[in-house]
């Protein structure tokens, strides 16, 4: 069924896999930097769904030298004041959420940028003065994120607060190791030889639970969005150490035949008592758990494994969702949940 372009192309009606075949050239996309002026003593990124999922991988890498926090509620943080970095980010720019705490953050103070599409976000900065990143059309908040992140890197170097010529370069150099890497994931690589294709299979008729270590769990936690969303499927996700304290004894008990597919996201980056945790995790629980699926993420610096794994992610629930016999892009449900809510 994955091997026939047929049906791929008659499923797939917003060319989800082309979007994510070329989703490298997000990373060398440019922003106009906006004006950013500090000192600040804290950032907070508010923003709901695909549009915070920048900001989790931004954790990861490049990684922040004061104290960051996502804010993902009508609220922001109490601790918000006149030396705080507030970024308010939404795809459609009409997030309620978003909007509820750009207001908050109005009134403690707080330094605003804001990073949209459009919408009610970009009328407001239009109204208030207030830097704006303009983000690039995409059929799907997930399918924007790292348009979005690359967006999210230009205020932070506005902001002093990351390396401008460092950022660019790990940049472009992820972005050619991503366009080469995709290829082997594509629609028109046999099953046989496509590791993508060979995962979704494993994954169909199943709930996955995906997990990474402290530097792969905004990856892990990419996964299960685009599971949920892509294919349709509902699926979780959790992060090592945290495991081993109380969710492995879940696994431990009946029944033994449970209708999960597990996925490991490793990373030889992570500390070596992670990586030692995953192998002790897999002994102790064989026979107890579907065998974990061992995704060895591939790239020589820590940008490249995470957009590596990101984009695997996104062609592994894809085809899943082909296999689903559902279309990737649409999210129905949500749009008519935003509705019947008001």
């Amino acid at each position: 069924m994955l091997d026939d372009l047929k049906f791929i192309h008659q499923r797939d009606g917003a060319d989800a896999l082309g979007i994510a075949e070329r989703q490298a050239s997000q990373l060398t996309y440019k922003f106009d930097k906006p004006a950013v002026s500090g000192p600040f003593e804290n950032v907070v990124y508010a923003g709901m769904g695909g549009s915070a999922l920048a900001a989790l991988l931004s954790r990861s890498w490049p990684g922040y030298n004061l104290p960051f926090e996502i804010s993902r509620q009508y609220h922001i943080p109490g601790y918000v004041s006149d030396k705080t970095l507030v970024i308010s980010c939404s795809c459609s720019g009409n997030t309620e959420e978003t909007l509820s705490a750009l207001a908050e953050a109005e009134g403690k103070g707080a330094k605003i940028v804001i990073i949209a599409g459009g919408g009610k976000l970009e009328e407001i900065a239009s109204a208030k003065s207030y830097p704006f990143l303009k983000l690039p059309k995409a059929e799907q908040p997930r399918y924007a994120v790292l348009y979005n992140l690359v967006a999210l890197l230009t205020v932070l170097e506005a902001a002093r607060l990351v390396d401008e010529a460092d950022i660019n370069a790990q940049l472009a150099e992820a972005g050619a190791f991503l366009t080469e890497t995709v290829k082997a994931w594509t629609a028109t690589v046999p099953t046989a030889q496509n590791e993508a294709k060979k995962l979704a299979l494993e994954m169909a008729g199943k709930s996955p639970v995906i997990y990474g270590g402290p530097l792969m769990a905004p990856v892990a936690y990419k996964w299960k969005i685009s599971f949920n969303e892509n294919a349709k499927n509902i699926a979780w996700w959790g992060e090592y150490p945290e495991f081993n304290h109380n969710e492995m004894i879940g696994w431990s008990s009946h029944p033994i035949d449970k209708p999960y597919a597990v996925v490991d996201l490793r990373s030889t980056l992570e500390h070596e008592r992670i990586q030692k945790r995953f192998e002790v995790t897999e002994r102790l629980l064989s026979g107890l758990r579907p065998a974990p699926h061992i995704v060895n993420v591939q790239g020589k610096n820590l940008l490249e494994q995470i957009v590596g794994a990101v984009a695997f992610g996104d062609f592994v629930t894809i085809y899943t969702a082909l296999l689903n016999n559902v279309d990737p892009a649409p999210v129905e449900l949500v749009e008519r949940f935003k509705k019947e809510l008001g």
